[in-house]
């Protein structure tokens, strides 16, 4: 028997065993018998302590150089994923299993018992491991600038020859929230909205980067229609002498509302808005037919408002003279008045709503005046 089949630490036989494969590393520890070999092996390398530094305000946890939200209502999840990243298995280790135990000490502090098994050298072996998990809160860069109040764009909600309503600047605030919301479940964690202030004009808009301002700014004008226009103000530059930009978004809502009662003054009538998205579209009053704006005017033509389905009155139908022509009461006179039929006058309705201007008399679509009042 050669030197190489003794133990070199106590000299005791040691087994042959198979040579290595080409190109695989030689385990220098390969001559020494299994008691002396299993005297100095650990099966696991484990850390003292691991610590997980959490956000305070939204619970994001920070890994590598980042901070990451992980959703969770308490970190044991956390520590435990943790742990595992942490702790190494030796590489002779076939068959390998682990389970682990965790204890909660208090608030901060969780011991993580790690029992692991496997085979070496054809030995079932068998080790235990507790690790301490410190949870270390702190803020956030997201958070802290929530808190500071910073801000990259300012998304101005405003409309022409006209304060926007009480309706459009909510639903114009729910299109940020939503805007932002959406891009905070894809996991943008540059993505808040730091402040919503009334002016008096509309409301202002704080949003953290300049692309989602633009954003805003492109769902509000697709809904409410109108336009917006960029206004960039440089305010710093960053640590590479970059210069550093906060956009103003000034949306212009249009100078009519879906609802309006407008008179394009064509001499064929009034005309009640329906929509206002890219062209303004609506419904002839006295006639009943559809009426669009020309492309060049868009969704402000050349016309007066002249009232809205809110200043409407219910009155009683009289009688139906002819195709194009109805009978009803004047809501303030009550006296008889003969005005035009539009197409979607209803034959038996014994009552109809109808709008009192300069232009006259005017009866108005009941879905109109009905979804109205549902808003209100």
């Amino acid at each position: 028997m050669s030197s190489a089949d003794f133990c070199p630490r106590c000299g005791d036989p040691v087994p042959e065993r198979a040579e290595p494969l080409p190109g695989m590393p030689r385990d220098r520890d390969a001559v020494l018998c299994d008691a002396c070999y299993f005297e100095d092996f650990d099966l696991v390398d484990a850390p003292d302590r691991i610590e997980v530094r959490v956000c305070s305000q939204c619970g994001a946890v920070h890994r590598g150089n980042r901070w990451v939200d992980v959703g969770a209502k308490d970190y044991t999840d956390v520590a435990v994923e943790e742990v595992s990243e942490a702790l190494g298995v030796h590489l002779s280790a076939e068959d390998v299993q682990w389970g682990v135990e965790p204890e909660q000490v208090d608030q901060n502090t969780i011991r993580m018992h790690c029992t692991f098994t496997g085979f070496v050298r054809d030995t079932h072996v068998e080790e235990t491991v507790t690790v301490p998990v410190k949870i270390s809160r702190q803020t956030c860069k997201r958070c802290g600038r929530i808190a500071g109040g910073y801000y990259s764009s300012v998304v101005q909600v405003r409309a022409t020859d006209r304060d926007p309503t009480e309706e459009e600047a909510q639903r114009a605030i729910e299109i940020a929230e939503s805007y932002i919301a959406e891009r905070e479940e894809t996991g943008d964690r540059n993505a808040f909205i730091s402040e919503i202030t009334e002016s008096g004009d509309g409301p202002d808009i704080k949003i953290s980067t300049n692309q989602m301002g633009g954003g805003v700014a492109k769902h509000v004008v697709r809904e409410l229609g109108g336009s917006f226009e960029e206004y960039p103000t440089l305010v710093t530059e960053d640590g590479d002498g970059n210069e550093v930009y906060r956009v103003t978004y000034a949306v212009r809502l249009p100078k009519f509302t879906p609802g309006d009662v407008i008179d394009p003054e064509d001499d064929e009538g009034p005309v009640l808005v329906r929509s206002v998205r890219g062209n303004l579209k609506g419904v002839r009053l006295a006639s009943g037919e559809k009426y669009e704006s020309e492309f060049e005017e868009g969704e402000t033509p050349d016309a007066r408002r002249v009232g809205t389905v809110e200043d409407a009155a219910e009155t009683t139908v009289v009688t139906v003279e002819d195709e194009n022509a109805v009978q009803v009461l004047d809501p303030e006179t009550y006296e008889s008045k003969t005005i035009a039929r539009p197409d979607y006058f209803d034959d038996e309705a014994g009552s109809v709503h109808v709008l009192k201007s300069r232009a006259g008399l005017h009866v108005l679509p009941d879905e109109m005046v009905e979804r109205t009042d549902e808003s209100a």
